[in-house]
């Protein structure tokens, strides 16, 4: 028998609840070797707290992944802050999210001085020689396991389909995932007519759009303040919707084109920085805050562009179980959980076009998919193994 929703996402048994310590061994680890981008890291969560240590079921993973594309921010920290937020409560919403989000945060500190310093980037292309491969294997990996849950009828299937092609055609992301609840919630409709949306869906998207609008709205100085670089990043992390080529615009206009506090190189390097490290992109905020003000334009940047992170979730996360339980808003979730494993799915392609470049890296993909089907060989070993033999294969053939 199933359990009841209103228990499925929280834990009433103090024994079954995550310890801090746990939570923050568990992210940190992650944030050190989470290369690849969100689809990576969402893979590698899954991974280690749905396959490995049963935190979460498939169906509550695919649930959370479907709200956190309909809010703001980026995807694989609101992923974190979400398992913490379930596992341990308030203060595990804070420990994970942080966990996941410091080595990546510390990493480009670390480089933002040296860039500061010698006044160039670092070379790192042998290191994502070897991991680009691993995270392809990752993250199909995921999409199979995922998708078999997620695709729970034909209809979904065909929705699936739907939203996968639109992504290659160029549609909004945004659109594509509106666009997969709305079909999956009209056919639902269409066969239990005059069942009530349930109230939490309304209050789910109007809590997330009326904080974004608010900051939104936020006049900025033209002049360069500890305070105005706050509200810059805190702006931005309040409207990023679709992913790392958002983040750029979004930067590229208000610091570039606006208000002129770096050039277009420094913010190709800066963007440069989140791609070679490992965690989440939006730490492109950390080297842009150092660069303008040090070490305390770093934290301060950091902490504005991930703050609205932590507050979506935490207003969003306690409605999923409400919007699951009301047939009709659980309809439009499943259309939505589809529609994101679709764009998933587009992405890796894309993705394994650039990383996929010879027989090296091809030998590499496959070996570490089979290593993962068969075996189920900790991610985090792979990654580490395919950052050791891209280093090794550059310094052989320089």
């Amino acid at each position: 028998m199933q359990e009841p929703a209103a228990t499925k996402y929280s834990l009433t048994d103090p024994a079954q609840r995550t310890s801090l310590l746990e939570l923050a061994r568990l992210y940190l680890k992650l944030g050190v070797v989470a290369f690849g981008g969100p689809p990576a890291h969402i893979a590698m969560m899954e991974d280690e707290v749905v396959s490995r240590r049963g935190w979460l079921t498939r169906e509550q993973f695919l649930d959370f992944l479907g709200a956190t594309n309909l809010i703001p921010g980026p995807n694989s920290t609101e992923m974190a802050i979400h398992v913490g937020r379930v596992r341990a409560g308030w203060p595990g919403l804070l420990v994970a999210g942080c966990g996941f989000i410091l080595p990546a945060s510390i990493m480009v500190t670390a480089l933002a001085w040296a860039y500061v310093r010698f006044g160039s980037l670092p070379q790192v292309s042998g290191l994502l020689y070897g991991v680009k491969p691993i995270v392809i294997a990752l993250i199909v990996q995921a999409v199979l396991k995922l998708g078999k849950s997620a695709v729970k009828s034909t209809w979904l299937g065909i929705v699936g389909a739907l939203a996968a092609l639109a992504t290659a055609l160029g549609v909004d992301q945004l659109v594509v995932l509106a666009g997969g609840g709305v079909l999956a919630g009209v056919y639902f409709f269409g066969l239990r007519s005059g069942k009530p949306a349930s109230s939490s869906a309304a209050a789910f998207v109007a809590g997330g759009t009326g904080l974004t609008g608010v900051i939104a709205g936020t006049g900025l100085a033209t002049t360069f303040s500890f305070t105005a670089l706050f509200l810059v990043f805190l702006k931005i992390g309040a409207i990023l919707f679709g992913g790392g080529y958002v983040l750029v615009a979004l930067i590229r206009s208000s610091l570039v084109a606006h208000l002129g506090w770096i050039n277009e190189r420094q913010l190709l390097d800066a963007i440069a920085m989140g791609q070679v490290t490992p965690g989440p992109l939006s730490t492109t905020a950390t080297f842009i805050g150092y660069l303008l003000g040090g070490f305390p334009g770093a934290v301060i940047a950091t902490v504005a562009i991930f703050l609205p992170a932590f507050f979506f979730v935490a207003i969003s996360g306690p409605l999923v179980p409400r919007l699951r339980q009301s047939p009709l808003a659980g309809a439009v979730l499943d259309g939505v959980n589809v529609a994101a494993l679709a764009l998933i799915a587009v992405v890796t392609w894309q993705l394994f076009r650039s990383a996929v470049v010879d027989w090296t890296t091809l030998v590499l993909a496959g070996l570490s998919f089979f290593l993962l089907i068969r075996y189920r060989v900790n991610s985090v070993w792979l990654v580490l193994g395919g950052a050791l033999i891209g280093v090794g294969a550059t310094w052989l053939h320089p």
